[in-house]
């Protein structure tokens, strides 16, 4: 026997060894897992706190991504002042040693923009707010925004996945999977972390890819599971001809079985994963299309979302969707809304930006308050970076380029401070000048607000320690009530 048949003889009679004691003991780890897992009471998802903490104020949160870049000067934060200098090119000492992009790099000047649109104040709070957004004027009491936001990339795809994971590359896991991976699933029956997508009426969006909500380096049952626009909510809801749900049951039972015995020979966390996943997938075939119907809500509620809750796909359609995975316990929920790349014709492309999601948004806050879950909901809106106050093709095809500088984000619900504006930008609405938030800060914010102190989540990869804030991040206490 060569040296090289010998240890392979070792290695699988110690497989055999393992399986075999894993099996006899207790009747078997791997059927007592089994069992766990097809408990009543089972998620299939291993949390690593045990219980959510005391301190939380949001049991679960909606995360508005508005993809492309919202314009913060035309929304949220006014420059009247500005209207003197229309035209004029920035001032360098304002720019300073700023990197821009190249789209606008090779303009011969930067004509300063102001914005077109009126501000008024709302509410008892009297909280500023751009005449594109008439609904949100509503519920400005219950709003915290924040204008000094900023992030440290400057293009699109590494922006977005940069807000995501706390990482500029792809292949960290996504904000959703980290919050998955703390806290585990509140309804045995959906995931933790479901995602819902949708396009500008305009179009010409920038694209999203999956690895946005994927898992990472966590276990794969942690990734964000992407409802369909159209037809079922997931693929192969229903089963095929000739197959019902028995039989279903007892042939996943089957695959089980058998995974658990592979996993006792190679001890693959990846194998547990798929049991867990093949699991959510069968109750998942009787929990989605309920939560996907619309059709039981009635006239009063589907008017707090606006004409378009009636199409499959429609930013509407899926803030209202959003809440009925909120009430049936998902504790993410992440709405990504492409078409906020207004490089040109900004004066007809925001506004038409703005109809498609302003009364939905509007609409997701006040039907949480009217049910009271707006107490214990976190709603989150942004994108990942601003937009220039100089213009981009100056002229009436005017737009504007990605700044990452400053921006705003805005927050509501579950401890966040209503009416309220924190941070400020200089008088260009260029350059932070009053209590700066980045990235990390607002990713340590969320977690804070779901009770997790963001530098005890973390997971052993590669040798290294990771969490979602790398090593950065301090909880804004300024925006919390």
């Amino acid at each position: 026997m060569t040296e090289r048949e010998h240890n392979e003889a070792i290695r699988v009679q110690d497989g055999l060894n393992r399986r075999t004691f894993l099996q006899t003991s207790a009747h078997g780890f791997g059927a007592a897992a089994l069992g766990s897992l097809l408990c009543s009471d089972q998620t299939g998802a291993r949390p690593l706190f045990s219980q959510v903490p005391r301190l939380a104020k949001a049991k679960r949160v909606i995360y508005l991504f508005q993809s492309g870049g919202p314009s913060q000067m035309d929304l949220f934060d006014p420059k009247p002042g500005l209207e003197s200098e229309r035209g004029t090119e920035l001032p360098a000492s304002v720019r300073g040693t700023q990197r821009i992009t190249t789209m606008t790099s090779k303009q011969k000047s930067l004509p300063i923009l102001p914005s077109p649109y009126k501000f008024s104040r709302h509410g008892e709070s009297g909280l500023e707010l751009s005449e594109l957004l008439p609904n949100w004027t509503e519920v400005a009491d219950d709003l915290c925004i924040i204008r000094s936001m900023h992030t440290e990339a400057i293009n699109h795809d590494p922006a977005i996945t940069f807000f995501q994971t706390g990482f500029q590359l792809a292949g960290r896991p996504a904000i959703g999977s980290w919050i998955s991976y703390g806290l585990g699933a509140m309804n045995k029956n959906l995931p933790a972390y479901l995602v819902l997508t949708s396009r500008a009426t305009a179009g010409g969006a920038q694209p999203l890819y999956s690895r946005l909500w994927n898992s990472g380096f966590l276990p794969a049952e942690h990734s964000g599971v992407k409802l369909r626009n159209t037809g079922d909510p997931v693929y192969f809801l229903d089963n095929p001809p000739g197959i019902d749900r028995a039989m279903r049951r007892d042939m996943l039972d089957d695959v089980a079985k058998l995974n658990w015995r592979q996993n006792a020979i190679v001890g693959d966390p990846e194998i547990e994963s798929r049991i867990a996943q093949y699991e959510m997938a069968f109750r998942m075939q009787a929990s989605v299309p309920e939560m996907a119907d619309i059709s039981d809500e009635p006239e009063s509620v589907l008017k707090l979302y606006g004409p378009n809750v009636k199409k499959p796909g429609t930013y509407a359609r899926n803030c209202l969707v959003a809440r009925r995975l909120a009430e049936r316990g998902v504790r993410f929920i992440q709405l990504f809304h492409m078409g906020w790349d207004q490089h040109a014709k900004l004066t007809e492309a925001l506004p038409r930006q703005c109809r498609d999601t302003e009364h939905p948004t509007a609409g997701l806050i006040k039907d949480l308050k009217q049910r009271g879950m707006l107490d214990d909901t976190l709603v989150v809106w942004g994108g990942e970076f601003g937009r220039t106050i100089y213009a981009q093709d100056p002229g009436n095809n005017a737009g504007r380029d990605h700044h990452p500088r400053c921006f705003t984000q805005m927050l509501a619900g579950a401890g966040t401070r209503g009416g309220h504006t924190h941070g400020a930008t200089d008088d260009y609405c260029y350059n932070i000048i009053e209590d700066p938030v980045h990235v990390h800060d607002l990713n340590a914010t969320i977690l804070h607000l779901m009770g997790i102190d963001h530098e005890q989540l973390t997971y052993k990869f590669q040798g290294r320690d990771y969490r979602l804030t790398d090593v950065h991040g301090e909880v804004v206490k300024g925006v919390l009530s």
